[in-house]
């Protein structure tokens, strides 16, 4: 399935970022914390995360301005994510961090593609994917 479930763009200072979301396109966060905000849009979710947070979860040290970004491709189990880096490696990515379980839920672990692009590839209880592949970001 060709999707994306989520772009996470790196920023420098959330305040600034949220009033540019929130008031400038209208847009109404889904989730947010003190590093990151979620918006639900049309069958994918957009994130917001402070950079150097965003630099930390993918274990790079490149990353640390704002401008930084990360895509996502969510698959429906758990058990899909680690075969999926497996083929994502033997066909030329790179492993920057091994899947594992992130503070927040769910499983992920992120490839740069052969020219550095990071992808993130997860699996999240709380974000289903209906039958045309969208993505719902929803929390339990």
């Amino acid at each position: 399935m060709q999707q994306i479930a989520v772009i996470t763009l790196g920023i420098a200072e959330l305040p600034r970022s949220r009033r540019f979301y929130t008031e400038g396109f209208g847009w109404t966060p889904a989730f947010e914390t003190d590093e990151v905000i979620f918006y639900q849009m049309n069958g994918f979710v957009l994130s917001t995360w402070r950079t150097a947070a965003l630099a930390s979860d993918m274990m790079r040290t490149d990353l640390m301005r704002p401008g930084a970004f990360a895509l996502a491709h969510n698959v429906r189990d758990r058990d899909q994510v680690v075969p999926l880096i497996g083929r994502l490696t033997a066909a030329g990515g790179n492993l920057l961090r091994a899947p594992d379980e992130p503070p927040h839920g769910g499983f992920r672990g992120y490839v740069a593609d052969p020219d550095a692009h990071a992808w993130e590839i997860a699996w999240n209880p709380a974000w289903p994917i209906d039958e045309n592949g969208h993505v719902k970001f929803a929390v339990s």
